[in-house]
Formats: structure tokens, sequence, C-alpha cells
């Protein structure tokens, strides 16, 4: 049986009269940029998040983008962030010509290593983005503390982790900025590009609100220089209409993460040739992720085990995808700043380490038992 790694169309067609009136209503209304459908859903969000502003956005990446350019962050600042990351969160610091400073991660969560973080900040640091990856939340707390001591902003990339909560707070409200994306496979997945920026300093808000629409207030007097972060009524519209299902959609996730774990925590060789991933203790996971992980030879990154495991799969006609295999430091086009596998060793080994197998909300129990039983008798022929 085949088993995609997701598949949208199963939870949209689900709700196609909800989201074809959506459509239709922005369609008769001829507003489709920005106006009463955004300020809705914008609403709507800062509701669930628990935010005193919600701002909507083109997408995740200018969401992150959008927060640096508030902050003022440019050339000569430095912004600490994970190197075992998507692209964006470093991408957008250089785009505004401040030096993303890489941090490494901690294997058990995936996310910023604190006592890495602090070891990296300098006078010239001016921001900390952590990343909750997957959908996990990083060690806000401790951020925070270590933020405030220094002087410095937080930005949280949640880009995976809408509705994630640490301490029963959700993320997107705990630093000085979150920043979410809505790309159709997200938890909350839109229908092509959409984002959201959060927080709760009313000054922070208004700043982000201007250079949003090119910095420009009134109409055509400029400023500042923003950019075109403007979300689509469309978008928003059809959003709205996911937005109250969301909640569910989380919990059908956590409920497959947790089958997972329970049907491979005995499987032979487990936390050692395959490593489960968890839930820290006062977080709520989103699982927009379930990643495994398959060290090599000797505990030793690469050495092929990732790799046979996923043409396993393959072979089965099960969707895998690889969250990522070449972390932000290893890039090309940051090798100019010199950080290295030996600097950032957890990020590197992870990298050829990781391996994301479907765990989307209507992904079925018979599908799932294709993966679980895959997965386990792949780990009997290593034995052999």
């Amino acid at each position: 049986m085949a088993v995609p790694l997701f598949d949208t169309k199963l939870q949209n067609n689900a709700l196609a009269p909800e989201l074809q009136a959506a459509f239709a209503r922005v369609l008769a209304s001829g507003q489709f940029i920005l106006g009463a459908e955004v300020q809705g859903f914008e609403r709507q969000c800062a509701a669930y998040l628990g935010v005193r502003h919600a701002l909507g956005i083109s997408s995740g990446t200018d969401a992150i983008l959008l927060a640096l350019m508030a902050l003022g962050i440019g050339p000569g600042d430095e912004v600490i962030c994970p190197s075992f990351t998507f692209f964006a969160t470093a991408g957008c610091v250089t785009r505004t010509g401040a030096r993303p400073v890489f941090c490494d991660v901690s294997a058990d969560s995936f996310n910023l290593d604190v006592t890495d973080v602090a070891r990296r900040i300098t006078p010239r640091t001016k921001a900390i983005m952590p990343v909750h990856l997957y959908g996990q939340a990083a060690d806000m707390t401790a951020l925070n503390e270590l933020a405030r001591k220094h002087g410095v902003k937080v930005i949280e990339d949640a880009c995976q982790a809408v509705g994630a909560t640490q301490n029963g707070r959700p993320v997107g409200g705990l630093g000085d900025f979150g920043a979410f994306s809505f790309f159709p496979t997200k938890n909350l997945g839109a229908f092509g590009d959409a984002g959201l920026l959060t927080t709760n300093d009313d000054a922070l808000a208004e700043r982000a609100l201007l250079l949003r629409n090119h910095g420009a207030q009134p109409k055509y007097y400029h400023q500042f220089v923003g950019g075109n972060f403007r979300l689509d009524a469309v978008q928003a519209a059809l959003l709205a209409v996911k937005l109250p299902h969301l909640h569910a959609y989380a919990q059908r996730r956590a409920a497959n993460a947790a089958r997972y774990t329970e049907q491979f925590a005995n499987l032979p060789g487990v936390g050692t040739k395959l490593i489960l991933p968890t839930a820290q203790p006062g977080n709520g996971h989103t699982w927009n992720q379930y990643t495994l992980r398959l060290p090599g030879a000797g505990g030793l990154p690469g050495a092929g085990r990732r790799e046979a495991l996923r043409a396993w799969l393959t072979a089965r006609q099960i969707g895998t995808e690889i969250y990522y295999p070449v972390p932000l430091h290893a890039q090309a086009c940051f090798a100019p700043l010199g950080q290295t596998d030996a600097d950032l060793p957890v990020s590197a080994r992870l990298a050829g380490e990781v391996l994301s197998i479907p765990i989307f909300p209507e992904l079925t129990p018979v599908q799932q038992d294709e993966v679980i039983t895959a997965v386990r008798e792949f780990l009997a022929t290593e034995r052999h």
C-alpha cells in the first residue's frame, strides 16, 4: 500500500463546501489584498495564540525578515540562530546585511543548545532566533533569561510550530516576535504561501504594520523602506475556515506520534541503532514531523544507514524526507563565515542521521501499520 509523506487533498477536500464559500465571498467582495478578511483572520489568530497583535504576512520567510527589519537589525549586527534548520532562518538575517552566527542544537530536542548560545554572544549580538523545529518549542525560559541578561531581542521562528506550547503558553508570544508559516504542508496549511507575525509589544506591532506595506503612512508617503509583505485576502479567508480545526489536527498528529513511539519502543536496537523523537517536559509538541535518527557505524553519521532505510521505504511506496541534509554552516553561501563541522558537531551529525516519516492527521491505522512493519523489517535485516 502506498503511504505518502503527506496528503493535503484529504484535509482540504473534507472542508470543500466551506472553502468554496469563503472563496466566493472574496471573489464577490473585490477586495483581494489585506482588507476585512485579513483583519478577521488576524483577530482569530491573536485569540488562538494568546497575543496582542497578529499580522497576516505573505509567507513565513517574510515574517522572519519583517521581524528583523522592525527591530532595526542590519549591517554590523549579529543574530544567533541554529545551524540545523531550514534555510530561511539564516537567509533572512543575511538579507538585512547582518551576520548569522550559527549555534549548535541539542540532539534530543533538535532545538538550540542554550549553553552553546551563551558562549557565542558578543557585543555585536542583537538578537537570538530559536527555531521550534518539527513542532516542538525551544527552551524559551532559558533563552529569554539569557537575552535579558545581555540586552538582546528574541525572535521565535515558529514556522513549523503553530499551536505548540511551553508550560501551557503558546509559542509566538514568548519572545519579542513570533514568525509562522502556513505553507500548504504545515499543520495549518494555506493554498499557496502565507504567514503570520506576532508580538505583544504595541510599538513593535505598529512598526511592523508600517513596514509590511512599503513603510508608507499615509499612502504614498514613506518614512521608512519597507517591503511588500501583505497577505492576500483569499488566503486569509481560506485559512480562517481551517483554523478552528487546527487543534483536532494536532491531536491526530499527537496520536500518530504516540502510536509510532509505542510500536517502535521495544524493537531491537532502539536507542542505539534507531533513536526516536521525544516531547520535552512542559512542551505541547504539535508533531509537524516525526523524525527518526539512524546513527551510522560506531554512532557516527553517514555510513549509509539513513539512506538505506529511506531506499527501503521508498521501494515500498512509503514517503519520507530529510529535514535537513546539509546544516546551514556547511552551505556554500555561508562558507565565508568560517564555521565548521568541528565547531557545530551535533548539527553536522544530525544532518547525516535524520529521516522523517508520515504523520499527517489523515494517516490511517492501516497506512501507519505499513510504515511500522517496514521499519521493523528493515531493522531485522540489519541483525543478519
